[in-house]
């Protein structure tokens, strides 16, 4: 992380909260709450530090035209991110599409970028847009798309408690923005499951 991870401050502020809603923090049931908060914090921030383009970066390769491919597709990426307004967490599924310029991006990476940008305070909406932009510049990509498909606690478990409702998301650059391109990549993300 850029800044360093303030455990003992989370824990206290976390008693805190526990102290607010009229609980003892001090409790044998909460009384490692503070400690376990703290550690699942690290864990579900751990991309604020991370350097994407250093992260794709760090697996291009160039490649001859012949090698390339038309489109190049990485289907039913699980991820889970914390939305920025309530801290509740969000879970679902990315498809990330690409067109090759003149390089390719090594496979594995695609899930770590989604991951890494997941793993921060986030907005469904803005994580799309920032997976096109890092997998565009990182390649120099002739397009991308990504579409996501999460399923947000501060709708499933609050408010209108919609606990079948899930939110999709498009973002895209290049030729996958233009409608050609983003029907035959958005065919081809639908038959998710075709492989099984």
């Amino acid at each position: 992380m850029t800044q360093r991870f303030d455990r003992p401050r989370i824990e206290r502020a976390v008693a805190e909260i526990l102290a607010a809603i009229g609980d003892d923090p001090g409790r044998p049931g909460l009384a490692d709450t503070p400690r376990r908060v703290a550690d699942a914090y690290e864990e579900f921030f751990g991309g604020l530090g991370t350097d994407v383009a250093s992260l794709v970066g760090g697996s291009v390769v160039a490649a001859d035209e012949g090698e390339l491919g038309e489109l190049v597709i990485v289907r039913d990426i699980r991820f889970r991110s914390v939305c920025e307004h309530h801290l509740l967490p969000f879970l679902g599924v990315a498809h990330v599409a690409y067109v090759p310029g003149s390089q390719i991006v090594g496979l594995g990476k695609i899930p770590e970028l989604v991951d890494a940008l997941a793993s921060r305070p986030q907005l469904q909406e803005r994580l799309g847009e920032e997976i096109v932009d890092a997998l565009r510049d990182g390649v120099d990509a002739a397009g991308v798309l990504v579409v996501l498909d999460a399923a947000h606690q501060c709708v499933t478990t609050r408010g209108s408690r919609q606990t079948q409702s899930s939110t999709v998301t498009i973002a895209s650059r290049g030729v996958l923005s233009e409608p050609a391109g983003r029907a035959e990549a958005i065919a081809l993300i639908a038959r998710s499951g075709a492989h099984e």
